[in-house]
């Protein structure tokens, strides 16, 4: 484009009218915690938190007594008056959409609050009620939250008091005034007021951000008045696409410049600014320059409203990752866009073919940009077909330009690997890497860009470039670098579609070298198998904590009969062995008994944290790969177990539904609610048959897994002894859970016909198979105690009879469990 007159800028530019700030999530996700963490500590520490509420209303009644008459009432004016008078103050601006979005947003919050408070008096969350109010069970005059409150404070999150002192200090002793007051007249907590100011500013922020904030950045005419102050003048600029991945920050431009035109014996001013000493012919050659001799910019924006963008994701990687392998990268938009200056400089200085940094400067208070040279070609990502060896061998010397200067990239992605017409490979956005890079880093880029190279040109190709550029003790240094987990996040994502690929690369880099000792390195902080088992510790105490103190753990104990007690707990190791016989059933190889016994102990404790049916499925496939089992025989072997078992449990509810319905004195009367639920699942299991995208999926998810059972069951059909073995322990796990329920029953000196009992247990735990529940906890419970119920058990008999079949079968194998996941851990059998 050119200018109509000198000096006049061609501008195309496109501005959102609201943006989402990253910032608004990262906050409201820590209001969330702080929740999690205030509630928490009223469990953990009710006495500690009980004494303070004791002082503070102590000292409140030294008070004169008409100012604790006075007090509420100027507290509660207060509270709407100041913020009132903010609101008008913005409508006399013409902010009336400001406000009536911060008006609605208290309104909703305050509903969200009653809503809550109510949902609090619910027997079932009882525990929970009782530690935000700090009183004791039974006590339900108090409100857990205050719905003005809540209000109040989502409405000036909405507004926002930045840049406001004076009503900043004005609202805050407001609501100062009216907490204490709260608690010395109303014997509000602590505890209580605090989740509700958090749970007023969570609910703020997530409007805030789902609704956008209105925009205040720069067009597209400050920045290039911006880049002309630093020297760099601008004849055009233009908004163009920004790719959804791998590219660095909120928007980019394609900006002209006219050609430098220093006379002879001159010295053109701005020298520096312009980067006249671009190292290379191939890489001068290589820029975008028009027939007026003008050059293209690529200009890089870091709107300051975009800080703290993905500050989630790293935060989990700093935790799970070492610190030279998760790349720590600042939440400050300023540091964020020096330190890429700084890699910028760094790769330049290096010599590397990376595009040359012309201008580095601030638009105002809210952004920053990058301008760097541009260069035309076509990125890795999108060439098609795929780069030749030479291109290749470019890529390689120029990754080992940065190497040789202590300098990574840690990005080299496809889209950051440019490919010019000549041949040449530039890498862009070096700004994720280090400098003074260690040896470790250095592995890790290489281990990134061969990882890529893979993907793009295939593992063999990419393992004769590395046996032809790399030293073979480079190369044995690099190969237990190959892991996912230190990988970037798009080669990680395309890596899981084509898992053959890092397996490959590592065998054949490990046959180059085959003199060569390749030492595992770990990378992980904390493993994700160790962080799982301390989530679960945590779960199981917690939940069985407040199963037990619902139920009221000792009365039920009491009143049971402990012989039947003790022939329940038998019946239900007597599952595990029916289970263990399942598994060994349907596969060919020979396993240790004991093993596979523990292993199915082991599912206990892992169901704590999974499905019902996920977690012990993942932990025998994971065993049975330990025991040389192919992945895919594994796989088949346990999906045909899964299959077996649930054609026998369809077919014996139909069989015992049968029985019962005909020999049952008092048939069985499902709950209403039973009757919606089944209604329901038809409705949906219709809709998924009428429509194409139904079928398609039930298709997608179904053919697999008969591909892979059909063949496995005709290999076992084919060793009676072995399907004898495997039908036989499933009847046997499904046998022992229905006598260990009605164990239970007669514990209480209740009778229930065993087909009764049958239907009850089967129809129980397919509920509990389909809620995605730890456990199917919550679900199984309910359904087993409606269902016993329905035979004409008494309600109070039911639910004992259903806690103490759980504390047989699910509670008290947890710790078991865990030893025997604990010993298969270390015994490498797991």
């Amino acid at each position: 484009m050119t200018p109509s007159q000198p000096g006049e800028i061609e501008v195309t530019d496109q501005l959102e009218r609201r943006i989402r700030k990253p910032v608004d999530l990262l906050r409201c996700a820590l209001s969330c915690i702080e929740i999690v963490a205030l509630v928490l500590a009223g469990i953990a520490a009710s006495a500690t938190t009980t004494g303070v509420e004791t002082d503070i209303v102590g000292a409140s009644r030294r008070l004169p007594h008409a100012l604790i008459d006075v007090a509420p009432k100027v507290a509660l004016i207060g509270l709407f008056i100041v913020p009132a008078a903010l609101g008008l103050q913005l409508l006399f601006r013409r902010q009336l959409r400001r406000v009536g979005e911060a008006v609605a947003t208290g309104v909703l919050a305050a509903a969200a609050a009653s809503v809550a408070d109510d949902l609090l008096r619910n027997p079932a969350v009882a525990r929970l009620y009782d530690a935000i109010i700090m009183s004791h069970p039974g006590a339900s005059d108090t409100a857990a939250l205050d719905p003005y409150l809540v209000g109040l404070i989502a409405y000036l999150t909405m507004i926002s008091l930045v840049g406001r002192p004076s009503w900043r200090n004005a609202l805050w002793v407001t609501v100062g005034v009216y907490s204490i007051v709260h608690i010395a007249a109303l014997g509000t907590t602590v505890i209580s007021l605090l989740i509700t100011l958090a749970a007023g500013r969570a609910i703020g922020l997530a409007v805030r951000y789902g609704a956008g904030s209105a925009s205040q950045r720069p067009g597209a005419r400050d920045i290039a008045a911006a880049m002309a102050a630093a020297g760099v003048r601008v004849t055009a600029i233009r908004r163009v696409l920004q790719p959804s991945t791998g590219v660095a920050g909120s928007r980019r431009y394609a900006a002209t410049t006219p050609a430098p035109t220093t006379p002879a014996g001159e010295t053109q001013e701005g020298a520096t600014q312009e980067g006249a000493t671009q190292e290379g012919a191939t890489q001068e050659g290589a820029t975008q320059e028009g027939t007026t001799g003008e050059r293209s910019l690529d200009v890089v924006v870091y709107d300051r409203d975009q800080q703290a963008a993905g500050a989630i994701y790293r935060v989990y990687r700093s935790v799970r990752l070492l610190g030279q392998v998760s790349r720590n990268a600042p939440l400050s938009v300023d540091h964020e866009v020096e330190r890429r200056a700084l890699l910028s400089y760094a790769a330049e200085d290096a010599g590397a073919p990376t595009p040359q940094l012309r201008a580095f400067v601030r638009v105002g208070p809210e952004a920053s940009v990058l301008a760097y040279t541009h260069y035309e070609g076509t990125t890795l990502a999108d060439r098609n077909p795929g780069c030749s060896d030479a291109e290749l061998r470019k890529i390689w010397d120029a990754v080992s330009r940065l190497h040789a200067h202590r300098v990574t990239h840690r990005a080299l992605t496809a889209d950051h690997i440019l490919l010019t017409g000549d041949g040449q490979a530039i890498l862009l956005d070096p700004g994720e890497g280090d400098v003074a890079a260690t040896d470790l880093q250095i592995r890790l880029d290489l281990s990134q860009l061969l990882a890529e190279l893979a993907l793009f040109v295939g593992p063999e190709r990419a393992a004769d470039l590395a046996q032809e550029k790399a030293s073979p003790g480079e190369l044995v240094a690099v190969v237990p670098l190959l892991q996912p987990v230190v990988l970037a996040r798009s080669t990680r994502h395309e890596l899981r579609r084509r898992r053959d690929v890092l397996p490959a690369l590592r065998k054949l880099l490990i046959a180059a070298v085959p003199d060569g000792a390749v030492v595992p390195v770990r990378l992980e902080r904390i493993r994700l198998r160790t962080l799982v088992t301390m989530v679960a510790s945590v779960v199981a105490v917690y939940l069985l904590a407040g199963e037990l103190e619902r139920a009221s753990l000792g009365s039920v104990l009491r009143s049971a009969d402990w012989r039947w007690g003790i022939a329940g707990l038998a019946l239900s190791a007597t599952t595990y062995i029916g289970a263990a016989l399942a598994l060994s059933g349907f596969v060919a190889a020979r396993l240790s008994f004991f093993r596979t016994l523990s292993v199915q102990v082991a599912g206990s404790f892992v169901t704590l944290v999974t499905p019902a049916a996920v977690g012990g499925a993942a932990l025998n496939i994971r065993y049975l790969q330990r025991k040389k089992v192919p992945a895919p025989v594994a796989a088949a072997s346990v999906g045909l177990a899964q299959v077996v078992a649930f054609v026998m449990h369809i077919s014996l509810l139909v069989v015992f539904a049968a029985i019962a319905g005909t020999t049952a004195k008092t048939s069985i009367q499902p709950p209403t609610w039973a009757y919606f639920v089944l209604a329901g699942l038809v409705v949906v299991a219709l809709a998924v048959l009428a429509l194409p995208a139904g079928r398609r999926l039930l298709r997608a998810r179904v053919t697999p897994t008969l591909g892979q059972v059909l063949p496995r069951l005709l290999e076992v059909a084919q060793q009676p002894r072995k399907l004898a073995e495997g039908l036989g322990g499933q009847l046997m796990l499904t046998a022992s859970y229905i006598l260990c329920l009605a164990a239970c029953v007669a514990a209480f000196g209740r009778s229930v016909p065993i087909a009764g009992i049958a239907v009850v247990y089967l129809t129980g735990s397919a509920i509990g198979s389909v809620v995605p529940t730890p456990g199917g906890l919550g679900a199984v419970e309910a359904a087993l105690t409606a269902g016993l119920t329905a035979t004409g058990l008494p309600g109070a008999v039911a639910v004992s009879s259903v806690l103490l079949f759980r504390l047989l079968t699910f509670w008290f194998p947890v710790p078991v469990g865990w030893v025997a996941l604990t010993y298969l851990e270390r015994t490498h059998d797991l």
